[in-house]
């Protein structure tokens, strides 16, 4: 195979011909199509490239998302619904939205490195806990639509033991999308749904809990203290989805007895984007906190005893609880939560309470003025929406026809009704004209007059953000010193590579992400008029196709917004399938034992049995196993879930038979797309008998992980199932059973241009170049270190695919651990890759195709040098406890210890490697004591004490 590359392929491959070269001749291959003939199975093969449009450059991709950017209509949305103009302060946009030290770190497992996101993320569940008046926040989680169904999983879980409450009761007033996304959760585990008004809620002993919006979907705030009392003796729960800014005004659902509050902060500084990314929240009593999906950041203490920080409580239960897992949440929205976090921490409690005065004051004049030119307009306690139902200009429709011609668009609801959702970004001359386009009455416009407050039953009167952090950094030098100073307590791309197996932790190119933050795509609202987002509609439309293209399947939905939802879909769609050809007792998914653990949680919240099928000595499914499994369970065989190169980083020959077997028992094969970067433009999952997938876009497809989020994670799927795809939220009909498992339909719309961009720019023979490098990295590292330590899982021909783990169970005897070695690699600059997963005591290691040799062969050296610190170890030189590798990392403040502490020398601690002369990567705190955290759980700021030094 001969690669013609496109000018930015060989910006984004990170070795030059030299160097692959170089790591072919260590391999003993003459060129990369020898090798891939030693890597993958000849009969899963592409026998022709992919069919995509010629490669464009650079310049030409950022002329030609111009073009797109342009196409979307510039119309001020007040369309509302859950998402609403803003204002990012550019202080907070440039230097963490369009800062690769923000966007290319990877989820903070590794705590020691990530103390700045971490604060971050800590100041944004205490905003969240502070705001609702809930102890326990978590540190963000996909939307607020799949956060609402998250709190009813929450509330069914916190049942009473052998309670048979099977109600789940959904205001009226909520959200159409919120309701789309909850009933699709709730029917999947057969839980009863019931929509009706707050008034005619039936709360009996069948009902577990309760959902209501503030403001509801119509604009309005209502405290409901009576009605938790009523649900709270019938032992159900209460959820509460809740504007954050509102809460700034009203009186917060913590203090009239909700038991949890989810929301977005999408308007504490997130542009719409088409419908995200944009981070949820979930806040909850104290008695709840060991049942919150998702993460929490928690306060803990290092090894020298100084307040540190970690991922606390992290349930990532699909990891532990697995088949019996009620969420599947892995990836978040980390990014965006601290976009969130900085612009409270950037305006304060006054500040944020002056936004709010400013839009509560200018809804309340545009109604007053509607109701006094004629307009019917629904009464009642508002935040920011005023609904109108009829005006004296007649036809709301030819209202609304107008408002789109002057550049406004308003809500439509299905009642016929008209909505106007106010922002911070509302003007004098906005509500003049909407007022003149609705009643012909812009003149008659009150004058601002004093502050606007709910009325007093409603007001808030607690305190909120009073916590130093939110009063410290008013002015833009001071944020701008605070966010620099969180930046550098962070590991990122920006430093080393990241060699995390199964994450693809690659290149996020600038030319890729410079069209996000354009306000032609950041600032669209996703309920948008589809005249009005033309240049988005082209954008979904290419990457649809050119993603159906790459994985051989007939269509595509862009709606999962992460991958663990896209696996979600997946197998809703399977299930959908069979329900509609009469076979809905089809409810067995087999899955390999050695599966990423959002496997079986995804299909338990699909309402799937799983069955396990176990791997062989090598790691490769046991074929034999499986034949037993799909024949036990023939008549009731759903679906077969596999990821491909397996989990194990191996291309297993047998796929193809594995997939006959399961379709020769009626039922469908899954692919999970993890390790699609192995794969695209050399196989599809179509040609390895796959009849769905997800793809990972912040993996393969150059979305950034953003310190955890956001993610994509698209469905793609055979035509026997397309139509059993996710259907646009927004038009769902709520009586309906169409799939919604995000509150838009282009799930996160505005980092789409990013995978978009990295397809046209690489074009078929690019991708396929970046498969077949990764490959190659992935076995030369294999064969670096193989002298050193020993390398798992390999196929005949003594190859990996794109990952390979190296075994550390040979270090047990010595008192030595995993964690030893990967605190110890970043003493040398370096995250550490994958730990103990998917086999204890290992690392899985995956270099990706943008690393040069040279950074391969600096972590390569790394891990040597370790393997001798080992060896002191081992001949007994040292004693393990006073090893240096029991101490790593060592944190500035360690290596200036007087006197030193340790029998090894400082300079060994701290500087390992000549290369960390020029370049030296400190951790902000040595080795943090999990144990001391889990004994001492907090998730909120801490007082400022704590941050001390001790005497």
């Amino acid at each position: 195979m001969k690669f013609t590359l496109s000018p930015f392929a060989h910006r984004h491959i990170g070795p030059s011909e030299t160097d692959i070269q170089c790591m072919l001749d260590r391999l003993g291959h003459a060129s990369l199509e020898e090798m891939l003939q030693a890597v993958m199975p000849e009969s899963i093969r592409l026998a022709a490239p992919l069919r995509l449009p010629s490669p464009l450059t650079e310049r030409e991709a950022l002329a030609y998302h111009k073009d797109m950017a342009r196409a979307n209509r510039n119309v001020k949305s007040f369309i509302g619904q859950g998402f609403h103009n803003c204002f990012t302060p550019p202080v907070i946009r440039r230097n963490i939205l369009e800062n690769p030290c923000w966007y290319t770190q990877y989820t903070p497992y590794q705590a020691e490195i990530a103390q700045g996101r971490l604060e971050a993320l800590l100041n944004f569940q205490t905003l969240v806990s502070d705001l609702t008046s809930l102890p326990v926040a978590n540190a963000s989680l996909l939307d607020e639509a799949s956060a609402a169904a998250e709190a009813m999983l929450l509330c069914h879980r916190a049942r009473p033991r052998r309670s048979e409450a099977d109600t789940f009761l959904l205001s009226d007033r909520c959200h159409p999308q919120i309701l789309a996304v909850v009933q699709t959760r709730a029917r999947s585990l057969r839980i009863r749904t019931r929509i009706s008004p707050v008034a005619e809620f039936d709360l009996n002993a069948r009902v577990f809990g309760l959902l209501l919006q503030v403001p509801d979907t119509d604009g309005r705030y209502f405290a409901y203290q009576e009605l938790c009392e009523e649900a709270h003796a019938v032992n159900a729960l209460v959820a509460v989805a809740a504007d954050p800014l509102a809460l700034t005004l009203f009186k917060p659902p913590g203090e009239w007895g909700a038991d949890i509050a989810v929301g977005t902060t999408q308007r504490l500084g997130m542009g719409m984007g088409m419908g995200g990314p944009h981070a949820a929240f979930m806040a909850t009593r104290a008695t709840l906190k060991r049942m919150v999906p998702g993460r929490i950041v928690g306060v803990a203490r290092d090894s020298q005893n100084r307040p540190a920080l970690r991922l606390a409580l992290q349930t990532r239960e699909q990891h532990i609880r697995r088949e019996t897992a009620t969420s599947n949440i892995c990836t978040a929205q980390v990014l965006p939560a601290i976009v969130a976090s900085m612009y409270a921490v950037y305006h304060g409690p006054q500040g944020l309470q002056a936004i709010a005065q400013g839009i509560v004051r200018q809804a309340a004049r545009l109604r007053d003025v509607l109701r006094a030119a004629g307009c019917a307009v629904t009464e009642g306690p508002i935040f920011d929406g005023v609904k109108v139902h009829a005006s004296p200009l007649g036809s709301l429709e030819a209202v609304w026809s107008r408002a789109q011609e002057q550049g406004y668009s308003l809500r439509r609801y299905a009642d016929g009704a008209l909505g106007i959702s106010l922002d911070e970004t509302a003007e004098d001359d906005d509500l003049a004209c909407l007022a003149e386009l609705l009643a012909g009455a812009g003149r008659g416009l009150a004058d601002p007059g004093p502050a606007s407050e709910p009325e007093r039953a409603l007001r808030r009167a607690s305190a909120y953000l009073t916590h130093p952090v939110f009063a410290s950094h008013r002015s833009e030098t001071a944020l701008l010193r605070y966010i620099v100073r969180l930046q550098k307590r962070d590991l990122s791309l920006a430093d080393s590579m990241i060699p995390l197996g199964s994450c693809t932790m690659k290149l996020n190119a600038a030319t890729e992400l410079e069209p996000i933050t354009w306000e032609g795509f950041a600032a669209i609202h996703p309920y948008e008029p589809k005249d009005n987002v033309r240049g988005y509609q082209r954008l979904t439309r290419e990457l649809a196709q050119w993603l159906a293209e790459i994985t051989g399947f007939a269509a595509v939905s862009l709606q999962p917004n992460a991958g663990s939802q896209g696996e979600y879909a997946g197998l809703l769609a399977i299930r959908a399938y069979f329900e509609a050809q009469g076979a809905g007792a089809r409810r067995v998914c087999l899955i390999p034992s050695s599966a990423h653990g959002t496997n079986p949680a995804s299909a338990q919240m699909a309402g799937l049995q799983v069955v396990e099928v176990a791997c062989d000595a090598q790691g490769n499914v046991d074929l034999a196993d499986l034949r037993r499994k799909a024949d036990a369970h023939a008549d009731a065989l759903a679906a077969f879930m596999v990821t491909y190169p397996s989990t194990h980083g191996v291309f297993e020959p047998d796929i193809r038979a594995m997939a006959d077997v399961v379709h020769a028992q009626g039922g469908q094969v899954y692919i999970d797309g993890a390790n699609m970067n192995a794969m695209v433009g050399l196989s599809t999952p179509a040609r390895i008998g796959g009849d769905i997938c997800h793809l990972n876009l912040h993996k393969t497809f150059c979305i950034p992980h953003g310190g955890g989020g956001p993610g994509m994670g698209p469905v793609c799927a055979a035509a026997h199932l397309v139509p059993y795809l996710p259907v646009d939220p927004n038009r769902a009909d709520p009586s309906d059973a169409g799939l919604c498992v995000a509150g838009t339909d282009f799930g996160s719309g505005s980092i789409l241009p990013i995978s978009h961009s990295y397809i046209a720019m690489m074009g078929a023979e690019g991708l396929a170049q970046a498969s077949a490098v990764a490959i190659l990295a992935a076995n030369y590292v294999a064969v670096r270190l193989e002298r050193h330590y020993p390398v798992l899982y390999r196929n005949q021909a003594h190859r990996v695919a794109h990952e390979c783990i190296i075994d550390l169970g040979w270090i047990k005897p010595l008192d030595l651990t995993v964690d030893d070695i990967a605190k110890r690699l970043i003493d040398y600059g370096f995250h550490a890759p994958t730990v103990s997963w998917p086999v204890p005591f290992t690392m899985m290691i995956e270099p990706t195709e943008c690393e040069n040799l040279q950074e391969l062969d600096r972590f390569c050296e790394a891990l040597i040098r370790i393997r001798q610190e080992i060896e002191d170890v081992a001949t007994g030189h040292v004693a393990a406890a006073d090893s240096v590798l029991r101490h790593a990392p060592y944190a500035y403040p360690d290596a200036l210890q007087e006197p030193w502490p340790h029998s090894f020398a400082r300079s060994q601690a701290a500087l390992p490697a000549d290369w960390l002369l020029d370049s030296k990567f400190w951790p902000a705190v040595s080795r943090i004591d999990n144990v001391w955290g889990d004994r001492n759980f907090a998730c909120v700021c801490p007082p400022v004490a704590a941050y001390a030094q001790p005497a």
